[in-house]
């Protein structure tokens, strides 16, 4: 059913917010316009206040706008709970480095008021679009705060506010559907007890790389129970695909404590060239195959790449490029066999 709300592939938006790189305006134009020209069927973007503090919001609804988009033609996700704040010093005060040549700041506010606020402000951004998909943003950040039990317990029902927020949202038509997109899955996990969605997206959690037991488990509850999934930031911030960038932070290849993961990637980079697949390739049809995943979001700075990324999706890789990875102990799921084993962090 909520299948029908989403396609298998959903276009990220972070670099419209200059996510470690500023694009020209023009560029970002082709980028959402290459989504149209090069999709067949329902096109869906993912975006959020935090992602620029509000720019990437910003340039999708003027480049849709410029595009003369239908809003019958196009799925809106808003990931709320950052609200646009004034620029006061040289870096945004949220992932100083992260985000590039930024004109304005963001604060994390999550409460009924506060996500309402978000809201607003996020169709402000979008120039007359409105989301249909809305989820609370970053809850694991917000939780990470905690001082004290007690103290994490009144922000838990601070997200649990917010949510009351977002059913209003449904209840009078506002929305269709409510998510949760957080980088700690078992703040999901935790959530999904008490608060009914409709999806969740998991971010850099679920990859080649990293693909734990409990979060396979979970994954499958979740489409038992009719709760679609989007598996997001597949490359761990580009570094499966040789970026220096992990999870959200620069590497430093010389430096003994991440070693391991150079080495994890140049053995995968050797089995994906013996088997001509790319290690793109590899890391989106991984994402796709976890049972009980229903999409993807990819995100590129390229325009060019739109139709590459649409091609992933549908790639056909052998079975034996999968058996060669978990023979050599790159991953710990047995595809031919489908089975899943245990992890071997």
């Amino acid at each position: 059913m909520k299948g029908n709300l989403f396609p298998k592939i959903i276009f990220g938006t972070s670099s419209l917010g200059n996510l470690y790189t500023e694009i020209a305006e023009e560029q970002k134009f082709e980028l959402v316009k290459n989504c149209f020209e090069e999709s067949d069927g329902l096109v869906m973007f993912d975006s959020a206040g935090k992602y620029g503090a509000g720019l990437a919001l910003e340039v999708l609804g003027k480049c849709l706008n410029q595009l003369n988009i239908q809003k019958g033609e196009v799925q809106i996700s808003n990931k709320l709970g950052w609200l646009r704040t004034e620029l006061k010093g040289k870096e945004p005060t949220f992932e100083p480095g992260v985000w590039k040549n930024l004109k304005n700041d963001a604060k994390q506010t999550i409460s009924y008021k506060g996500v309402i606020e978000c809201f607003d402000q996020g169709n402000k951004l979008l120039g007359g679009y409105t989301p249909q998909m809305v989820s609370v943003h970053d809850p694991d950040e917000y939780l990470a705060m905690a001082e004290s039990r007690d103290h994490y317990l009144s922000l838990y029902n601070d997200i649990l506010e917010a949510y009351r927020a977002l059913y209003d949202l449904k209840k009078e038509g506002i929305v269709s559907a409510i998510g949760i997109g957080a980088k700690d899955w078992k703040v999901i996990q935790e959530l999904s007890h008490d608060v009914n969605l409709d999806w969740v997206m998991i971010a850099n959690s679920m990859t080649i790389k990293s693909h734990p037991q409990a979060l396979l488990d979970l994954i499958y509850d979740f489409h038992l129970r009719d709760v679609w999934v989007i598996n997001s930031a597949v490359f761990h911030s580009g570094f499966l695909v040789g970026s220096d960038y992990f999870d959200y932070k620069l590497l430093d290849p010389h430096d003994p404590s991440t070693r391991h993961l150079y080495d994890w990637r140049e053995k995968f980079y050797l089995i994906c060239k013996q088997y001509e697949v790319t290690p793109a390739e590899a890391c989106v049809q991984f994402a796709l195959q976890i049972p009980g995943v229903g999409s993807i979001a990819l995100n590129t700075t390229d325009p060019k790449r739109v139709k590459q990324n649409i091609a992933m999706t549908e790639k056909k890789i052998s079975p034996s490029f999968w058996s060669e990875l978990y023979e050599n102990g790159l991953i710990q799921i047995d595809f031919e066999k489908n089975i899943h084993v245990t992890s071997m962090d």
